[in-house]
């Protein structure tokens, strides 16, 4: 089949905000921080339960970190709020000095969780301070967007980590017990198809005129993506369960040889928080009898790809994926839905579209983290934010049902290494067409 040019229409152009519109951002992504945070006790947080997840103390220290180092401390003559716990709290920005090691954030029972909510105050005065001015430059007016919208990663991820921290609690203490659910029943699995066509993808350059998106999106470019169909939805818990009861994970022919010697070195034969009977899992709200209607998740690159095999499928690239949630509202299970899992929707393919494309579970695809061509990173330190980790992870589009609604787009490229699976990440199959 020959090509054709489609140019799938970008998101609407944004105004930037003005400095009040941007305090009052800043306040509210803040606040739901803390929010996030206040059910745990200050031995929760500081809980650090594997060297890649990082407690929730640090994390609300970190976040402010980043206004403190790269908004305040970027005026004139400034100094940071606390200089002895620069370091502390730095993550991986080597050229503005020393970080802790990630692997010892859970030795930090000093500072004390009062004086790192003290701390966020304090920053928090200063940065309000500096918009209520009004007198900021473009460029620290694009530093604050930048860390609100990297304070929202944070925000997913002091949700992922303080659940991986609780299940590793023989207790299996809840979060929240008190977390709602939503029965639903998944719709019968369609193929969406799509001819070959000439794409364009990706976001206008950083910093934008308008609008928001990581320098890892950019810049927009035109993609040959093939023939191809994409599943109406995620596979549910349901599906994946025929797979381990089909022997999925003693059948080293479907794996990746990276994942086969992970699931012989790891002892994996199952999802990460299903319990050994595959009829309940753990969540934030405690331990739940497993739905088998919801998306399943929790899962590795090497999982998602094994399934994928097992059914006679595939892991989609990153741009069909991309057409195929360019110009769909980003709509779907998020943080805001307060549930705090996936779940079925009941709702099937729509216009054309597949359904559940943003919110519930992270979509691992079959695209390698790397530059798209023509790729500039952020100047000075903040180009050390994502352009120096495109080696060794893959990419998933989406959001789950932790990420904030307002934090995600078509163009959005989250990245992990293949053997992740604390993150709420999952999987929608593709196929080829001829």
């Amino acid at each position: 089949m020959s090509s054709s040019l489609t140019q799938p229409a970008a998101a609407p152009p944004v105004a930037p905000p003005t400095p009040s519109q941007l305090a009052d951002r800043y306040r509210a992504v803040r606040n739901r921080t803390l929010q996030l945070a206040a059910p745990l006790s200050a031995e929760d947080a500081m809980v650090q339960s594997m060297p890649e997840a990082s407690p929730a103390k640090w994390h609300l220290a970190h976040t402010s970190w980043f206004f403190d180092r790269f908004v305040r401390a970027t005026r004139a003559g400034a100094a940071p709020v606390d200089p002895d716990w620069d370091h502390l709290f730095n993550s991986y920005y080597r050229s503005v000095g020393d970080a802790h090691a990630q692997a010892r954030r859970g030795l930090l029972s000093r500072p004390s969780l009062a004086q790192v909510v003290d701390y966020r105050r304090r920053v928090d005065d200063a940065v309000l301070a500096l918009l209520d001015r009004g007198d900021l430059d473009a460029g620290t007016l694009q530093r604050i967007e930048l860390g609100l919208q990297h304070e929202q990663q944070h925000q997913e991820l002091l949700l992922t980590d303080i659940k991986h921290a609780l299940w590793c609690n023989p207790l299996r203490p809840a979060y929240d017990p008190g977390l709602p659910q939503r029965p639903g029943v998944a719709s019968a699995m369609q193929w969406i198809a799509a001819d070959e066509a000439v794409v364009e993808a990706g976001a206008s350059a950083w910093p934008r005129a308008a609008g928001f998106a990581y320098d890892n999106e950019s810049p927009r470019h035109r993609v040959l993506v093939g023939a191809h169909a994409l599943a109406s939805r995620p596979v549910s818990n349901a599906e994946y369960r025929a797979f381990i009861d089909d022997g999925g994970y003693r059948t080293a022919g479907l794996w990746l040889s990276d994942g086969w010697d992970t699931v012989e070195r790891e002892g994996w034969c199952r999802p990460l928080y299903w319990d050994e009977g595959l009829d309940s899992e753990f969540t934030l709200a405690g331990t739940r009898p497993l739905d088998p209607h919801a998306p399943a998740c929790h899962l590795s690159l090497y999982e998602a790809d094994a399934f994928a095999r097992w059914a006679g499928a595939r892991l989609p690239g990153e741009f069909e994926w991309e057409r195929a949630a360019a110009g769909v509202a980003v709509d779907g299970n998020f943080v805001e839905s307060g549930l705090l899992h996936p779940a079925a929707t009941g709702g099937g393919a729509a216009d054309g579209h597949p359904a559940q494309l943003f919110g519930d579970v992270w979509e691992w695809t079959a695209s390698a983290y790397a530059a798209y061509p023509g790729f500039r990173g952020m100047a000075g330190a903040l180009g050390e934010y994502n352009g120096k980790f495109m080696s060794g992870q893959q990419v998933l589009r989406g959001g789950s049902c932790a990420s904030p609604a307002s934090h995600l787009r078509a163009s959005y490229r989250n990245f992990f290494r293949p053997h992740a699976r604390w993150q709420f990440s999952g999987l929608r199959l593709a196929r080829d067409r001829p």
